[in-house]
């Protein structure tokens, strides 16, 4: 039986982003209580009531906004949550050394990984 983190056996990329970026602050159910938040000026958001919140919808732009920074967010005052959109612009830097035989685009790489982690809070919603 595959793991919840599984998918067609590789791992999920975005519930690694998830975890690598997110969790530490909204916890691992994505509910707001990551280990974190009570080093936090304002409590972390419950990820898994998006849907909830933007009457049923889940509101794909703004997160994806969020994610790669160009939409602030009230709760973290100066920018306390990482622009991940600027660290996915470096992280594109380490990951052209492995695009050496196809056409590499920074772009494309940082889409599919902010994707895949808006992917995965879609996923979380109503849990």
């Amino acid at each position: 039986m595959q793991g919840q983190d599984q998918v067609q056996g590789r791992r999920d990329t975005g519930q690694r982003e998830y975890e690598s970026k997110c969790e530490v602050c909204h916890g691992h159910a994505g509910k707001g209580n990551g280990p974190y938040v009570e080093y936090l000026k304002t409590p972390a958001s419950d990820l898994t009531a998006l849907k909830k919140n933007n009457g049923g919808v889940f509101p794909v732009d703004r997160v994806i906004s969020i994610i790669d920074g160009r939409e602030a967010v009230k709760g973290h005052g100066a920018r306390e949550m990482p622009i991940w959109g600027r660290q996915y612009s470096s992280e594109t830097v380490e990951a052209a050394e492995y695009y050496v035989d196809v056409p590499y685009d920074q772009e494309m790489y940082i889409r599919s990984r902010i994707l895949a982690l808006v992917d995965y809070l879609d996923r979380l919603q109503g849990r």
